[in-house]
């Protein structure tokens, strides 16, 4: 196991320094340079040599990278000269939010998901099978955005049950206080995570019932709750566990959608502002933020996959 995981690890590394290469491209790619992007059109030459200078965007090409990557080492991923403030201090105020909506999303969809997959699972081949499949598809091929103005028509203007903005403020405790105000946006971000969740477990579980081990268990006279639900399903979340940590940047870009939909003041939001005023160190700062939270995201799948699979841990030692 420890093979396996180091293996992963340096895996790891090698995508962390090719997404630092990346955005490092991009930052030099800015229209007009770093120093026009901040600055602004009107800014003089002799501006723009001294933001170059002041940056070290005058330096060896291999000196700036060099730079860059210390920056990002130390936390520092820029100022944004649009809102007069560290990069750092704005995700810092937003990423809570987004990871918050994100993980009560994610609990939803797990929760309806799972138990809806193994039921397919379990009446394959029958009409309710047939009928939550064609549902699921119908939800994953739905626009996040739209499946989110369906919920706020429906239960906001027909049926005015639930606000239509997500919770305002800054605190994180401002989502407790506004609770009503969360479930429109969790629904509508889940919805097509439960559709893709459900059709895994649906998948891994019919695969599974189909194994060896499952008619043993039955022949033993195991009660058919404990066949499915101890023996079947704990071999079934296998697939589910790696889609649960490499569904992070789809998470992100849903989020994105809900938050500008929603009103809702998180990473995503603030990422959509930034692209109507070009404002580079936030997209760039966001887009490292996703890129190691998907690489951290894919280590904890492979290290939960290696611990929930023995054969993982096996295949380590053997090589």
């Amino acid at each position: 196991m420890f093979q396996f995981i180091l293996k992963r690890l340096g895996q790891a590394v090698v995508v962390v320094f090719l997404v630092t290469i990346i955005t490092f491209i991009l930052l030099q790619s800015q229209p007009g340079g770093a120093a026009r992007a901040a600055l602004g059109k009107d800014a003089t030459q002799e501006q723009l040599a001294a933001f170059d200078h002041e940056n070290g965007y005058d330096k060896p090409i291999l000196e700036q990278y060099k730079i860059y990557v210390t920056k990002i080492a130390h936390g520092d991923f820029g100022y944004s000269y649009q809102h007069n403030q560290s990069v750092n201090d704005l995700l810092a105020a937003r990423l809570p939010r987004t990871i918050f909506l994100s993980l009560l999303s994610t609990i939803l969809a797990l929760i309806v998901a799972i138990p809806l997959g193994v039921w397919q699972a379990v009446k394959r081949n029958k009409a309710p099978d047939y009928i939550v499949t064609i549902a699921c598809l119908l939800a994953y091929s739905t626009p996040i955005f739209f499946a989110g103005l369906l919920l706020i028509v429906l239960f906001s203007q027909v049926w005015p049950i639930l606000p239509n903005d997500a919770p305002q403020g800054e605190a994180l405790s401002v989502m407790w206080e506004q609770w009503d105000h969360l479930v429109l946006p969790v629904c509508a971000l889940s919805i097509g995570t439960i559709a893709a969740y459900a059709r895994y477990v649906r998948s891994s579980m019919v695969d599974n019932l189909n194994e060896q081990y499952v008619r043993t268990a039955r022949a033993k006279g195991l009660s058919e709750f404990r066949v499915v639900f101890v023996h079947t399903l704990r071999n079934a979340m296998f697939p589910v566990i790696t889609m649960i940590g490499l569904y992070i940047p789809a998470m992100f870009s849903g989020a994105l959608v809900i938050e500008t939909l929603f009103n809702f003041n998180g990473m995503g939001y603030l990422y959509y502002q930034a692209t109507g005023r070009r404002d580079y160190p936030i997209l760039l700062g966001v887009a490292l933020i996703i890129s190691f939270a998907t690489v951290i995201g894919a280590l904890l799948a492979d290290f939960l996959y290696a611990v929930a699979d023995p054969r993982i841990r096996l295949a380590g030692r053997a090589k």
